[in-house]
């Protein structure tokens, strides 16, 4: 697995902390890794972007970024207003592809969700993992309204024939509520692919050298780690 694409279902449930996370855990396991950001929007050209960040965490990892843009919307959108070339699929895997030369581990991270416009021809994240040849890691909400969308995600994976080799929860609570919790036993039912971790609300938050001795305690053996979901279900579950 050299080159890993990392989704989410939509915005604001934890991409960069998991790509961090799974950063973090690849480099303890003697791992050379790259992170790719597609395409960074909202953010000042002389301001940390969330490649930046997942350095900022996971510690000794390359970071580059194909394109940025300053307001914070779809890059498709976001180029548009800026009077600026869009990113296009094949920049960002021909990029992906020269990281995989020189790295064990390249993680592509994508804005927001998978379908997430970056052009106007209607490239997306998904035609990315699809000229790689990539696996498509899927982050997800705990709470309400998770399923739905996952589900959405997964299956367009599969009408593509994009490998989907599980799903990470972005943020678990620390007093999860019913719906999170039933949610441990839907979401793989749902996405047809194993949960492969839960990184705790309010990760980020933690001093960098906690957050990468942690990290592999958040994630599945696939992924570094040393997650158990069945354990993790019989305490958490209802």
């Amino acid at each position: 697995m050299p080159v890993l694409v990392i989704t989410g279902t939509g915005t604001e449930v934890g991409k960069t902390v998991v790509t961090a996370a799974v950063a973090a855990a690849a480099v303890a396991a003697g791992r050379s890794v790259a992170v790719l950001k597609a395409a960074q929007t909202g953010v000042r050209p002389d301001e940390p972007g969330d490649a930046q960040e997942v350095a900022r965490l996971a510690g000794e990892v390359t970071v580059a970024e194909v394109a940025r843009f300053p307001e914070p919307l779809a890059p498709g959108t976001a180029a548009r207003r800026a009077g600026r070339a869009p990113v296009r699929p094949a920049e960002v895997a021909e990029a992906a592809d020269k990281l995989a030369t020189e790295h064990d581990l390249v993680l592509v991270e994508g804005a927001g969700g998978l379908l997430v416009r970056f052009d106007a021809a209607g490239g997306t994240l998904a035609d990315v993992a699809g000229l790689l040849g990539a696996p498509v890691l899927l982050v997800a909400s705990a709470g309400l309204g998770t399923l739905n969308t996952t589900e959405l995600t997964a299956r367009e994976l599969r009408t593509r024939g994009l490998e989907l080799p599980g799903v990470v929860i972005g943020s678990w609570p620390g007093a999860p509520d019913l719906a999170s919790r039933c949610n441990l036993a839907d979401l793989p039912d749902v996405a047809g692919a194993p949960l492969l971790g839960a990184v705790p609300a309010g990760a980020a938050s933690l001093p960098p050298g906690e957050f990468r001795s942690s990290a592999p305690r958040w994630l599945a053996p696939r992924l570094e780690g040393t997650w158990d979901a069945d354990a993790f279900r019989a305490r958490e579950a209802p």
